[in-house]
Parts: C-alpha cells; structure tokens; sequence
C-alpha cells in the first residue's frame, strides 16, 4: 500500500471494499447469465413466432453471443476513465448501467407488441449490459488488490474470483425454484421478466454501504504525485509501454477463460451429446463441482503469493489436466462416482483463482484498469464466441474432446508457470509509468 507496510493487517475499510466487490460480483455474474438460463423462452419472445426451431436457436444462441461481443468494447473504452477519473466514479456507473439495463429489458415489450422493435431494443439493451459487465469483472480484482496490503493480495482476489462463482451457483439455485413453480406458459407469458426484476434489485442493493467504501489508496496517491497540467493517457501508455504485459495477460486471461467457460457453462451440455446419466444426480453433480470450486479458488489464492506464483501454476495445470482426464474416463467406464469426480474437478479448476493477483502486477497503476480489462474482454471475447461452438461440434465426433481442450489450456498453464518461476521479480504494484 502506499502509506503502510506491505506486512500490515486489513482494516475494517478493507474488509468493507472485500465484501462490497464479493457481493456485487456475485450479483453480476447472476445478472450476466439470466440469458443463457431462458434463451429459449426469450428468443420466443422478441421473435417471429413462426421461425423455424434451427433458426430459433440460432437467434437465441446469437443473442448471447452479443453480450460476449461487447463486452472488449466497454472494458477498453470506460476502463480508460477508470485510469483517469478514479476507481470509484467508474465501478458506480458500471452499477447503475447494470441496473438499468436489466430494469428496462424486464419492461419490453415483446414482438407481439411492437414487431422487430423489441428485438431492436432487446438488442441494445444487451449491448449495454454486456459493455457494463466487461467493464466490472476487471474493475473488481483492480479495487480489491488497490485496497488490500500486499500480502493479502491474492486471497483478496481470490476470494472476488470464488464470488463469480457464488453468482453462477446462486443462479443454478434460482432458475431451478423458477422452472420448478411456473409452467411453461407462465414462463413465456410473463415469468421470464422475473429474473431481470430480481436482478437489477440486487445490482442496486450494494449501493446501500457505497459511503462506507473509498477511492483505491493507490489512484488517491498517483493523482497526487501528478503535476497540475498532466494529459493522462492510458492508451498511448499502455501500448508504447506494456506490450509484454499485454501479451502475458492476455495467455493468463484465455486460461481463466477457458476454464471457467468450458467446466462452469458449457460441460453438462458437452457430457449429454456423448454419455447417458441420470438428469438429477448430473445436474446435482455440477452444483457441487461450483461449490468445490469455489474452495479451489480460495484455496490457490491462500497457497499462492508473488513468490511462487510460477510453481503452484505450473503444478495446479498438471492436476486440473489429469482429472480432467479421468473424469472423462470415469463417465466412459460407468458413470458410478460422478459426485467424486465433478467434486475434485471443480476444486482442480480452482486453480483460476489465483490468476488476478498476477494479472494486476502485470501493469502500473495509471494504466492497470485499461490493460486488464483490454487482455480480460479480448480473450473472454474470443473464447466466450468460438469456443461453445467449436467444442460443441468437436465433441459430436470425439467425446473426449473437453478434456483435450483442457489439457491444450493446461499446457499453456504450465508454460507460464515454468516462466514465472524463472522470472526474476515482479513489478511493484504500486509502480507508475
């Protein structure tokens, strides 16, 4: 921290930014994937009723992809202001659009309504949100690690990380109380609206301690340490600079990505085109592989520090590869231990949550918020749209191939780690350029 030790304990202010941006990530992540739950019955919706059901899937499936899409967009563009106005100003305006987003798309009309102007704005609205949401998952582990001493860098991180996760989990919890309770007209007719109602409550609920919760110590003493007539220029900086931060984040990033992409969203879709299960017991199997691996990012994050980064990466890799490879030679053999598997899984994946405490040493203070969520929205851009259509069509012919795509990201893992423990020191986090 600028003004105290790296040794020193966290105070009550710090504990207060820990759980502020734990809760609103949390809500985010549930906000961000109320789509992927109802894309049917939204496609439904905001579409010609007549649409034939490939070409239905397609709009649905396109309509998520948006929020992927723009998501590089509002990172890059208002994590510039983030550099420039503050931390605070900036994570209180991604809140805000959340909520507001999220308020309106409850309120549209359908295509029954107002025609192709629903789906314009249902559009735009997405647009929006996934603009505000690319901004805020880069935004949190900057605010944590801006307000935390330096030895509680990563478990601060890690722990914002395992509250995605929270989210996801809660989301799984939510939507199976909805289908449970409403029938499929009712979902159609006026249920789907109830998700983005209780969502956009939510984004806003946080906002109820924001006097308790400060500007990041470390943007607080940069602007002060700036002549009067400096031009902030996050851009220019940050590309003259930091090319090779930006390379190495970007490695870091697709492999957050990938993971969490690949075990949290797309495997129980993956696992139904090629094996046969018991629906209850699988999708129960999932749930506890999202609370296992949530231990798992609390647990890397405790284990990992800017000392041995390098070697806990290349060695959690090595463990995410090989039970990613048998579990899939557990559900190719029977199936019987699936609770077991998907348990040890969720925790190998775990491994994600000690990546942003690195990410946010990879570049200096003025110009952090805009690499991080350039090399963050870029890779989540590139996996988040290529990958669930590519693996789900690699998966038809080859039923290993999730664990294949696994074991590629986990060899790029261990590259990484082998080059962090050869690294001779990181930057200071509170460097400036």
């Amino acid at each position: 921290m600028p003004s105290r030790s790296q040794y020193a304990l966290m105070s009550s202010k710090d504990r207060n930014a820990v759980l502020f941006i734990c809760f609103s990530s949390a809500v985010a992540f549930f906000d961000f994937l109320i789509y992927l739950y109802l894309a049917d019955i939204i496609a439904a919706a905001f579409f010609p009723a007549n649409t034939s059901a490939a070409m239905a899937k397609i709009q649905g499936l396109g309509l998520f992809a948006i929020g992927y899409l723009a998501r590089p967009f509002g990172g890059v563009i208002f994590g510039r202001f983030g550099d420039i106005s503050g931390r605070k100003p900036i994570l209180l305006m991604s809140i805000l659009v959340t909520a507001a987003s999220l308020l309106a798309m409850a309120c549209l009309p359908t295509y029954a309504q107002w025609g192709m102007a629903a789906p314009a704005l249902f559009i735009i609205l997405r647009l929006i949100q996934g603009m505000a949401f690319g901004l805020f998952v880069p935004l949190a582990w900057v605010f944590v690690s801006e307000h935390v001493p330096r030895q509680y860098l990563s478990v601060a991180c890690s722990y914002v990380t395992a509250s995605f996760f929270v989210g996801v989990l809660f989301s799984n919890a939510f939507f199976l109380w909805l289908t449970n309770s409403m029938t499929t007209e009712q979902l159609a007719a006026y249920g789907w609206r109830v998700p983005f109602f209780m969502a956009a409550i939510l984004s806003v609920l946080p906002l109820l301690a924001w006097r308790w919760i400060d500007e990041s110590p470390f943007f607080i003493a940069m602007k002060a340490a700036k002549p009067r007539d400096y031009i902030a220029k996050p851009f220019i900086l940050l590309f003259k600079h930091c090319k090779h931060s930006i390379f190495i984040g970007l490695l870091l990033t697709f492999i957050i990505a990938s993971i969490t992409t690949v075990i949290i969203l797309l495997l129980p879709d993956l696992i139904e085109l090629r094996f046969t299960l018991d629906n209850d017991l699988f999708g129960f199997s999932h749930s506890l592989g999202i609370v296992f691996m949530i231990f798992g990012c609390v647990f890397y994050g405790i284990i990992s520090n800017h000392q041995n980064f390098g070697k806990v990466l290349a060695i959690g890799s090595i463990l995410l590869i090989a039970q990613m490879f048998a579990f899939f030679y557990h559900l190719q053999a029977s199936g019987d231990y699936i609770l077991i598997m998907y348990a040890l899984l969720g925790f190998c994946a775990g491994i994600v949550g000690m990546v942003p405490a690195i990410l946010v040493q990879l570049f200096p203070t003025n110009v952090r918020l805009t690499g991080m969520a350039l090399c963050y929205n870029v890779a989540y851009g590139i996996v988040g749209v290529l990958v669930p259509f590519g693996l789900g069509y690699a998966t038809l012919y080859i039923s290993f191939s999730p664990a294949l795509y696994i074991a590629f990201v986990g060899f790029i893992g261990i590259i990484m780690g082998i080059y962090f423990y050869n690294l001779p020191e990181f930057k200071k986090i509170d460097e400036v350029i």
